[in-house]
């Protein structure tokens, strides 16, 4: 499911008159949000700003923040920060999962017991083994 305003489009950089004219928004609003560090286009030989896919889909959020929600630009930044910064934080956590996996992955379990168990076990892979403790019954 695409996002409201999203458009189909294809790998490449767009000039800002495309872009003001694909989201309705005016070449100057373009600029104010790169002067106030919301987009980061890149610039061609010739000074042009050029406008990546990603700058596209931070553009949408933008849109959708300002027009749909009404936040203004401060808090427009803040919550873009914020979603780097989440971003960030989803990517180690996916990494540290990752790297959990390999290293238990070398390890082997010790064999299920087949019969009903009042306790639970609880695996330890460093240092002294916790001892089980039981589990209630409801």
């Amino acid at each position: 499911m695409q996002e409201a305003g999203a458009k189909k489009r294809s790998k490449g950089t767009y000039m800002i008159s495309s872009v003001a004219e694909q989201y309705a928004v005016h070449p100057q609003t373009l600029r104010l949000y790169e002067r106030e560090g919301l987009l980061r286009p890149s610039r061609s030989d010739g000074n042009t700003r050029l406008y990546t896919d990603e700058d596209l889909e931070r553009l949408e959020v933008i849109l959708q923040l300002t027009r749909e929600l009404g936040v203004n630009l401060a808090g427009v930044e803040i919550i873009l920060n914020m979603r780097e910064k989440m971003a960030a934080m989803q990517q180690q956590i996916e990494q540290f999962v990752a790297q959990l996996n390999e290293q238990l992955a070398g390890h082997t379990l010790p064999p299920q017991n087949p019969e009903p168990s009042n306790t639970m076990m609880i695996p330890v892979l460093r240092g002294t083994p916790i001892p089980p403790r039981p589990v209630k019954k409801r």
